[in-house]
């Protein structure tokens, strides 16, 4: 009777790697994390699943739409569609046993049900990194997690990258003294500029805030320049609304910030039309590309929230977050050729191959390697000494300890480089 056999496949929107290209992600992961945690943020962790009401308390419109929900028993839940709300939860459920400034990092995977496309995931990877406060935080915060970001980028060796900056208050203000009705719909017009194109962009526009009105604010998205002489003609408008002189003075602040941190300038470029589609963020906002694969959007993002605890404290705690998409990140740096040349400097020191009855001195052999703090393994299998160097080679070992009864007799050990193809003889498994 002939077995049915599923076939191995997994959904739409999930990633998988390769150990070769598992191996370069977990180095990018470990370079990150190593960036954050000498910079004093703290690592935490939060569930996947929480409770529906807690989860959702402020989101709502597209996002809501995107949120993995369901029923268990009598509980409503869902998974977390990204790590600041979580952290929200957690900031107020452990507000007594903190430290504020509290500034943390988190790496893990969150779940959106977008539609499915190349490049776009429904299972992915952020690393975050969020500094929140008790009653009130500096602005110079909101600088300080770009410069994280900046590093991190670094780190892993990625130098093509610019941080796109705007403040949600600027634009609120402008929206205020053209006296325009519904600035959240204009608000999320202006998100999607880049999606649609500036000529339906003004299309849409026009629809909502009429002729007039519309050519005056495209010209203000659309001041180019030097970030100096862009910040220069914004504050030429000389509008009264506070919402716009608040934002003005953060914007500045943090571009001065940037520059004393060693963010340099051509790094980070202003922006107005960026806003950022989640509704929590109230002031600061960014998003980041890679110069000459803009087409590929945005790699890290994040913001100021003043208060987005507030569903669940009555505590005051806002805060600044930056988020880097880690698998989206992956993605694009596989296309653009960036993985295929990256290097690691961590490999395997010794693969150790047994030849006939010697697995006790190969045994020995690898808890001496061990014990200097070398990284081994040993081959098992009982195959072709040609076999096994063909394995070595692909498991990119740096080099190969041969060892057969002669070695075990004279207690010396042969090691193969694999790079070069040279080998030397070992007088004592003591002097490896």
């Amino acid at each position: 009777m002939k077995r049915n056999v599923i076939k191995p496949t997994i959904l739409p929107g999930f990633m998988e790697l390769l150990p070769k290209e598992q191996r370069i992600f977990n180095d990018i992961v470990s370079k990150i994390t190593k960036v954050y945690e000498d910079n004093g943020c703290l690592a935490i962790d939060t569930p996947i699943i929480e409770k529906a009401e807690v989860l959702l308390a402020k989101t709502g419109g597209e996002t809501e739409k995107q949120v993995y929900s369901f029923e268990k028993g009598k509980n409503n839940l869902a998974l977390r569609f990204d790590l600041t709300v979580p952290f929200a939860r957690y900031v107020a459920q452990y507000y007594n046993d903190m430290t504020f400034p509290f500034k943390r990092y988190q790496i893990g995977k969150v779940y959106r049900g977008e539609r499915n496309q190349r490049g776009r995931y429904r299972e992915f990877y952020q690393c975050d990194v969020d500094i929140i406060g008790k009653d009130k935080l500096s602005i110079n915060n909101d600088a300080l997690v770009i410069s994280l970001a900046s590093k991190a980028f670094k780190s892993i060796g990625l130098k093509d990258y610019r941080f796109q900056i705007s403040n949600r208050k600027i634009l609120k203000g402008i929206l205020n003294e053209l006296q325009i009705a519904n600035v959240n719909k204009v608000m999320i017009l202006i998100d999607k500029y880049e999606k649609i194109g500036k000529e339906l962009f003004l299309c849409e526009l026009e629809k909502i805030i009429g002729a007039e009105k519309s050519k005056y604010l495209n010209r203000v998205l659309d001041i180019k320049g030097t970030n100096k002489q862009i910040m220069e003609n914004i504050i030429k408008l000389n509008l009264k609304d506070k919402y716009f002189i608040e934002g003005i003075e953060e914007l500045n602040k943090i571009y001065s910030t940037l520059l004393m941190l060693g963010v340099e300038e051509q790094e980070f470029e202003i922006n107005l039309k960026i806003i950022r589609g989640l509704d929590y963020y109230t002031g600061t906002v960014f998003e980041t590309i890679l110069s000459g694969n803009e087409s590929y959007g945005s790699i890290c993002s994040g913001g100021r929230y003043d208060n987005l605890a507030e569903n669940y404290t009555t505590n005051i705690l806002p805060g600044v977050g930056i988020s880097i998409g880690l698998t989206r990140l992956f993605f694009v740096l596989k296309e653009i050729g960036f993985i295929e040349k990256y290097k690691i400097d961590k490999r395997l020191d010794y693969l150790i191959i047994p030849i006939g009855d010697t697995m006790e001195y190969s045994c020995e052999v690898m808890r001496a390697l061990e014990n200097k703090g070398l990284s081994c393994t040993i081959y098992f299998e009982e195959n072709s000494l040609k076999k096994k160097l063909s394995y070595a080679n692909k498991i990119d070992v740096r080099n190969v300890i041969l060892i057969g009864e002669e070695e075990v007799k004279s207690k010396k050990v042969k090691i193969k480089n694999m790079l070069s193809g040279d080998e030397i003889i070992i007088d004592s498994i003591e002097i490896l």
